[in-house]
């Protein structure tokens, strides 16, 4: 029995029958066929193996091929990168919130035959954005830092910001950034503005909404109407520069930033909708104009993250609170420390930036992008107070800045726009303490009431012909006026623009903040 069974293990196939050859298979008739069938098989199996090899070999070489693409974007997007900046990074845990540095550079021809050179080193940065990132509740927030904004740079002296990047590059101002900040760093990303539009382009565009019409004749050639729109690369790169096309509200770079944050928002919203092949050629794109220590790996797992993200409501955008002062012949935009710090305490807390949107001072002129202030927060208002500035008004006012802090007229103006009015900010040609409200017309009185309680100024008074009669009511803003005494912002259908009058009566104005 054992040795029938050895011979059924050597000389048996799987299925029962004999793997060796029988006499009549190796006779003269049938051995040539066998020996063919033989070769036949062993054939096919070095053709299999010739095969498998060739696609192995191919396969190998695409990984390959694939490893070197990435390595090559990898290479570009930290081409600006050294160890000064990483050092000055601070890590941050997987799905934690941290910061994020975003700089625009606009290095144009004429900046390389101004002040600041050929070098890159020696260009400033337009564009500054704080950004705190949130993964694990899908949220993002873009606060803009004025480029004039004045910090003391210990031995460099007291300098604009935007200098800083001049002085000592990424690092530097990387370094100046977090000091003002009051936090720490974890990522940074330089957009170079001149390759801002293939970026846009890549993603088919972007869709934005103008409060006002953007005409800028003289500078970026810009002519948008006011309203929703697509804008191609080119067009969106200029918005993103047009700062002269807000001359008549004054504080054009105020106006500029926040269309910077809007066109932000949307490319932020056009990536995260594309597919996965669209995202990797934006990704390329982007290598050949924006530096930055992240490389394609988190970039993609970061746009993951963020992967069903609202940007209309999960966005919170807003800016440095500042005041304009003229120190030692030049114009620089003071830092309001304690808004600042507060702002500050609710961007660290995931808060959006403002309370109320008083605070928020383009509003209604610029664009912008999700939420700035938290509309169902309590502005600790009684309920009388509530039910005044919820009825809405009609008619014309005239916001004059006479010695309030830059802005202040059109923060104004946007609130009594709220209630109906329509509101146009100017810039008075003298300085007063006082705020007053003047009214002409008896019929105006109540409306000159409602605007004073709207604005917290206690001073109502007839137009005694020191004014100008072409608007039912005029608004003095004085040197002792801030945005804070105005209460928040309450629906109404009216409107805040630039104006035409002349001027006469109100006091020598010109159009602005």
């Amino acid at each position: 029995m054992h040795r029938r069974n050895k011979e059924d293990e050597q000389g048996r196939s799987a299925s029962g029958k004999s793997s060796e050859p029988n006499f009549q298979e190796l006779s003269r008739a049938h051995g040539a066929e066998h020996y063919a069938s033989k070769r036949k098989s062993h054939g096919a199996r070095r053709v299999l193996k010739v095969v498998l090899i060739t696609v192995l070999a191919v396969a190998a070489s695409g990984t390959i091929a694939v490893a070197a693409y990435i390595h090559s974007i990898n290479s570009k997007l930290s081409s600006g990168v050294d160890s000064s900046l990483r050092d000055t990074l601070t890590e941050t845990s997987y799905n934690e919130p941290f910061y994020m540095l975003l700089l625009g550079t606009d290095k144009d021809s004429e900046r390389e035959e101004g002040e600041y050179g050929t070098s890159d080193s020696a260009y400033r940065s337009d564009t500054i954005i704080l950004a705190r990132i949130d993964p694990s509740n899908k949220k993002v927030t873009l606060i803009s830092i004025p480029r004039d904004t004045m910090v003391d740079m210990g031995e460099n002296g007291t300098q604009k910001i935007n200098a800083a990047y001049s002085i000592g590059g990424a690092a530097y101002v990387t370094q100046i950034v977090s000091k003002l900040a009051g936090v720490d760093i974890s990522h940074y990303a330089e957009v170079d503005m001149d390759g801002f539009a293939s970026i846009v382009d890549k993603v088919g565009g972007v869709t934005v909404n103008l409060p006002v019409a953007v005409s800028d004749p003289n500078y970026t050639g810009l002519d948008l109407p006011a309203g929703e729109q697509t804008l191609d690369g080119t067009t969106a790169a200029l918005l993103c520069r047009a700062r002269h096309a807000y001359d008549n509200y004054g504080g054009g770079d105020f106006y500029r930033a926040a269309n910077q944050r809007m066109v932000i928002g949307a490319i932020i919203k056009k990536v995260l909708a594309s597919d996965p092949v669209t995202m990797a050629s934006t990704v390329s794109t982007m290598a050949s104009y924006v530096t930055t220590d992240m490389d394609v790996a988190s970039i993609v797992s970061l746009a993951t993250q963020f992967s069903g993200m609202d940007v209309d409501s999960d966005v919170y955008s807003g800016q440095l609170p500042t005041t304009s002062e003229y120190v030692n012949n030049t114009w620089y935009e003071v830092v309001n420390t304690s808004e600042w710090e507060q702002i500050m305490k609710r961007v660290d807390a995931g808060e959006t930036p403002y309370t109320d949107s008083s605070q928020d001072t383009t509003s209604g002129v610029a664009g912008s992008v999700g939420k700035s202030y938290d509309s169902s927060s309590s502005d600790g208002s009684d309920s009388s107070s509530s039910s005044s500035t919820s009825e809405t008004y009609t008619g014309t006012v005239v916001v004059l800045n006479a010695g309030a802090a830059d802005g202040s007229a059109t923060s104004a103006s946007n609130n009594l726009a709220s209630m109906g009015f329509t509101a146009t900010p100017k810039t008075g040609g003298y300085v007063t303490q006082t705020s007053t409200v003047v009214y002409n017309g008896s019929d105006a009185q109540t409306k000159a009431q409602a605007v004073a309680d709207k604005l917290g100024i206690t001073s109502v008074q007839a137009n005694d012909g020191s004014y100008s009669t072409g608007a039912d009511i005029i608004v003095v803003l004085g040197s002792g006026w801030s945005s804070s005494e105005s209460g928040p912002a309450s629906s109404g259908s009216g409107s805040s623009g630039s104006g035409s009058g002349s001027g006469s009566g109100y006091g020598s104005y010109s159009s602005g903040n």
